[in-house]
């Protein structure tokens, strides 16, 4: 039993409080425990008094009201069960399925579990009204985002025989309430992974649902192979697509509200030999507000890449592989640059995010509305800023340069593997190099790893040696006073990482400012690793320097950045 002195040493109550509890307990005949008492007379929080009962019995607290179930945990049991028990799966993590519990020290409940399950039973602490919250939340049948998926795939079977080409080309699918809600959900649970993309994979026997999770594809469920073409229809009627139409690719783009949020969706469609595969980029509008200084720049990348955006004129260039983050860049630079005052006209292919007080166009190919037709149409709109959403032609990155040198700020990506590669693509590109000297102020070269998890952070120890092995830069004298030993950490894996030791996601920068004697090589149309030996000598920190200072702070990791940058 609790006693009233641990919330006084934590700082939850004071001493005269708990006095005051303790007179109220003797007066109620002291049978009423010391913590039921302070939470009845509002000193002490029902929170606080599960967490430290948590504490006292070595059982982790878990807040329901911030933790998302798998939908592959709550498969393990069903509502009776859950109700029975009070209990609400989590996660299944290898061979363990942790579950928050009123009572995690009721042994049978937790051997009832385990026998049920299959699953050896991780019990976490909960506060009762949010376990009885949760239970209404993911075992209510009505509730589309968190139907249990295996009554939805027990109902296909009421479905499926009335779809035949005929009847799914006709659009029913409409009134048909299991694929809604199995469609519903799918999209739910990936926003509530934190996805980037959903993807719903057509395979000989069944189909794949995998979620893009910090950059890295994770299987979320399979599904019998009748679920395809009535899932694949419901969502090509989500997005406005032709479902008629199944042997050439579409795409489309939709909005909706989840969980209180607005969210855009691109859909594209792809027909594969087993079905049409679907691919769902989810784009979070709230989630493209962010500061530069949240992109996991050090220090002297945020000055150099805030001195370039507080230029007057000339080009910006952010370059990078396909999911590196470029768009977030671009869009955190303007939104820097959005203050009321200036012209900021964009084109892009598609607007990914549509942002105030900004004027977006998108290109439209069929309409002869190319990057273009569509930049020359803005320099008659008397802008200030532009963005061109990529340069894939000379056409496009010689009126964006001529745009630069009369007098406008234009941000544009490149395709390149680093930033002195980007003089040699827009060489390749038959840009005249005199345009990309004069009118380039820098070019920003990014990456995106994924950062340690918090909750299951551990240290190790490692040798210079080692690293060096790696083929990891480390600088001169780095590790001298500690005897080339390195402290560095790693995520052991846990429920709230999905054992991954990984939790979201910071970028890893090369910067490449345009010096003078940089602008002097460019018009000999140099290679690339001549550029690089110059701007390292003007004092670049490689994308490769940049992880290795990321790795010794502590953000991520050895394997991590080898991943990245060296796979």
């Amino acid at each position: 039993m609790l006693s009233g002195e641990i919330f006084v040493e934590e700082g939850l109550i004071t001493s005269e409080q708990l006095h005051i509890a303790q007179e109220k307990q003797r007066e109620m005949g002291g049978t009423e425990p010391i913590a039921r008492v302070l939470v009845n007379m509002g000193y002490l929080p029902e929170r606080e008094r599960v967490r430290a009962l948590g504490k006292m019995w070595g059982i982790p607290f878990v807040d329901l009201s911030e933790r998302m179930p798998s939908i592959e945990a709550l498969m393990t049991i069903t509502p009776q069960q859950a109700k029975k028990y009070r209990a609400i799966p989590l996660i299944v993590h290898e061979k363990k399925l942790v579950v928050a519990m009123v009572n995690p020290l009721d042994v049978f409940v937790v051997d009832e579990l385990r026998m049920i399950t299959g699953f050896e039973i991780e019990p976490l602490i909960s506060i009762e009204e949010d376990i009885d919250l949760a239970l209404v939340q993911h075992y209510k049948p009505e509730n589309d985002a968190t139907v249990r998926l295996q009554g939805v795939i027990n109902d296909l079977d009421d479905i499926v025989h009335h779809h035949s080409d005929s009847d799914e080309d006709s659009g029913e699918l409409e009134d048909d309430a299991p694929i809604i809600r199995l469609a519903t959900m799918i999209v739910a649970q990936g926003v509530a992974e934190k996805a980037s993309d959903i993807h719903i994979e057509p395979r000989k026997e069944e189909l794949i649902v995998r979620y893009r999770v910090d950059g890295v594809l994770v299987e979320a469920m399979r599904l019998p192979r009748k679920a395809i073409m009535p899932l694949t229809s419901r969502f090509k009627i989500m997005s406005n697509m032709d479902i008629a139409e199944k042997r050439v690719p579409q795409d489309n783009r939709i909005s909706a509200n989840v969980g209180g949020r607005d969210f855009d969706f691109r859909v594209s469609t792809l027909p594969t030999v087993y079905g049409e595969k679907i691919v769902m980029r989810i784009l979070d509008k709230s989630g493209i507000n962010v500061g530069l200084s949240k992109l996991g720049f050090l220090p002297n990348n945020l000055k150099l890449i805030e001195d370039m955006a507080n230029r007057s004129y000339g080009i910006i260039l952010v370059t990078g592989p396909t999911g590196s983050g470029k768009s977030t860049s671009l869009y955190s630079i303007l939104n820097k640059l959005n203050t009321g005052e200036s012209n900021i006209i964009t084109i892009e292919d598609p607007v990914e995010y549509e942002l105030d007080g900004i004027n977006q166009c998108s290109v439209n190919n069929r309409a002869g509305m190319t990057f273009a037709a569509g930049l020359k149409a803005m320099l008659r709109q008397d802008p200030d800023i532009i963005m061109i959403g990529e340069m894939r032609d000379n056409e496009t990155a010689t009126i964006g340069m001529e745009a630069a040198l009369t007098g406008h700020l234009v941000l544009s990506t490149l395709h390149t593997n680093d930033a002195p590669s980007s003089a040699t693509r827009l060489i390749d590109m038959e840009v005249e190099p005199f345009l990309i000297s004069s009118s380039v102020i820098g070019v920003l070269a990014q990456r995106l790893v994924r950062q340690i998890c918090p909750n299951c952070k551990t240290a190790y120890q490692v040798n210079r040696e080692t690293l060096m092995r790696q083929g990891l830069p480390l600088d001169e004298g780095m590790g001298s006073d500690t005897g080339g030993e390195f402290t560095l950490f790693k995520g052991i894996g846990c429920d709230k990482c999905k054992g991954t030791g990984y939790k979201g996601r910071s970028g890893v920068h090369e910067i490449m400012m345009f010096s003078d004697e940089i602008r002097d090589e460019i018009l000999n149309r140099p290679p690339a690793h001549v550029l690089r030996q110059l701007a390292m000598k003007n004092g670049m920190r490689t994308l490769q320097q940049d992880a290795v200072q990321k790795i010794m702070l502590g953000l991520t990791t050895v394997d991590e950045v080898l991943r990245v940058l060296y796979a």
